[in-house]
């Protein structure tokens, strides 16, 4: 399952959410860090970060609509 780790009124995640439109990226969920200190300390400065729990891997920006393609594709 994908996540995004986000913000409210980030411009950042804006975009993040525009390119996983635009690499017709699966399904995924957007968590929002705001209100959780731990999400907060763990990603904090580091969003939009799009994470795959399957394979334990993350995604930080800035990324593109290739590199987002090319990273799904990875085993």
């Amino acid at each position: 399952m994908l996540t995004l780790f986000q913000r409210d009124d980030c411009h950042l995640c804006d975009l993040a959410l525009a390119v996983l439109a635009q690499a017709r990226a699966p399904e995924f969920e957007s968590v929002f860090i705001d209100e959780d200190a731990a999400l907060e300390e763990r990603y904090g400065t580091r969003v939009p970060v799009l994470r795959d729990a399957a394979r334990g891997v993350e995604l930080d920006w800035p990324f593109d609509a290739a590199k987002l393609t090319t990273w799904l594709g990875e085993p």
